[in-house]
């Protein structure tokens, strides 16, 4: 039988196994299609209730007295449903603000230059750690804002003078990005971290399976005996530890970027912002290569730890220190001022996850992509390598070896320790 075929067959066996097992179905598939949008669903549920629950409290405001020739201002916040004036200053303003029992404290003080008359300074005192009270400075600015802008523009019709000369200089502000920039930049910050996970993920469970799970269920002796080499088996079972990685992160792109129109509906009717949420064609082909080369690097790795494990329990404990050593770069990389610059174009994982999320922004930076595939491809090499290293010894496949990876390279890469008891290299 020719290899690539006895690879052939062996791979369709894997993943024909593969989706008779419940664990790996739901893990691998339903997870990464349900499970962030879920999340996502929950947590801006969650935060559109909070903010509802806090505008429909009324802010709890003491002013210490109202300016001279404004009863429009008292006026003001008398018609503010939503802000409850006490009678009186509280003695230990302060005080009472830092221990929630009074929201907000507004003093009208004199202006700091002389100039029109009637005008007058403004202090708010609050407590910005306690939600509530940051709530009332914001609704007692924003009513002080309103009254003043009416407030200044009465005085200047009375002194016959245009409202723009009058202001004296204004600020403008003009956002030149659309709703699908917003949406794209949106995606670019949630996408990457979902993307790492949901990958590792689809490669977590089908490589204990394909390892310490045959072991486990006894059938892995019964595999070497087929008519088929030990590369060909190896290689089937890398091919569909990396097919389930794959499936898992390109599931788990499309199901993010389909449902987070509708999950964020609701909270930007509330803002009034338009956003598209929305994948540049162009990007395709970057994020299934992004995918690709990912999924490689993380079955491969994978595969070596799980290869010394005995059982599926000890093969995940195994693997969980090379899953969380793969998230921690990405943690770091959700702030939006950073550039996928050429020094992260060598660092892998980092690589990858940045070539995506440039992507999905419309953005296209060829010589940090293609220094990305070169090094991610050595990558990968180096960890096929490696792991047909780790496979080449008859005791590690068999599951008598009773160290881990740690172990093996101290004594059959370095040379160092006392080889196991019947420990024997293959070919």
């Amino acid at each position: 039988m020719r290899p690539w075929r006895a690879v052939l067959i062996l791979y369709r066996r894997e993943v024909v196994s593969a989706l008779r097992e419940r664990t790996i179905v739901v893990n691998s598939i339903l997870v990464p299609i349900f499970l962030y949008p879920f999340l996502l669903w929950a947590m801006f549920t969650g935060i559109t209730f909070v903010q509802g629950q806090s505008e429909g409290l009324a802010s709890r405001v003491a002013v210490a007295a109202w300016p001279d020739g404004h009863d429009g201002l008292a006026r003001e916040f008398a018609d503010e449903e939503r802000v409850r004036l006490t009678d009186r200053v509280p003695a230990g303003a302060d005080a009472r603000i830092r221990d929630g029992d009074l929201d907000a404290l507004v003093e009208f003080l004199p202006p700091a230059t002389a100039g029109l008359e009637g005008n007058f300074r403004v202090r708010v005192t609050y407590d910005e750690s306690k939600e509530r009270s940051g709530i009332a400075k914001d609704r007692v600015t924003a009513a002080i804002d309103r009254y003043r802008e009416a407030w200044l523009k009465r005085e200047a019709e009375t002194r016959a003078v245009a409202p723009a000369r009058w202001e004296g200089f204004a600020i403008e502000r003009r956002n030149v990005a659309t709703g699908r920039d917003m949406g794209r930049f949106l995606l670019g910050l949630m996408l990457p971290l979902f993307f790492v996970v949901m990958v590792a993920i689809g490669c977590f469970y089908p490589a204990v399976d394909a390892t310490a799970g045959e072991r486990e269920r006894g059938t892995w002796e019964t595999l070497m005996s087929v008519a088929a080499s030990r590369t060909s088996i190896v290689t089937a079972k890398y091919l569909y530890v990396a097919t389930f990685g794959c499936l898992a992160g390109t599931l788990n792109l499309a199901a993010v970027t389909l449902t987070m129109r509708p999950v964020l509906a609701p909270l930007l009717e509330r803002t009034g912002e338009q956003m598209e949420f929305s994948v540049p064609l162009a990007a395709l082909p970057v994020m299934i290569a992004g995918t690709l080369l990912l999924a490689a690097f993380v079955a491969a790795g994978m595969m070596m730890f799980a290869a010394f494990a005995r059982t599926f329990r000890e093969g995940q404990s195994m693997i969980t220190p090379f899953y969380l050593l793969i998230l921690l770069p990405v943690m770091f990389l959700q702030t939006p001022g950073i550039q996928f610059s050429m020094p992260l174009a060598f660092v892998p994982v980092v690589n990858v996850t940045m070539m995506v999320r440039e992507a999905v922004t419309g953005a296209f930076h060829w010589p940090q992509i293609g220094v990305t595939i070169v090094v991610s491809l050595a990558v990968v090499a180096a960890c096929v390598y490696a792991a047909s290293l780790v496979l080449r010894f008859e005791d590690v496949v068999m599951g008598s070896y009773t160290g881990g990876l740690a172990g093996f390279l101290r004594e059959r890469v370095l040379g160092r320790g006392r080889r196991p008891r019947g420990a024997e290299g293959g070919a």
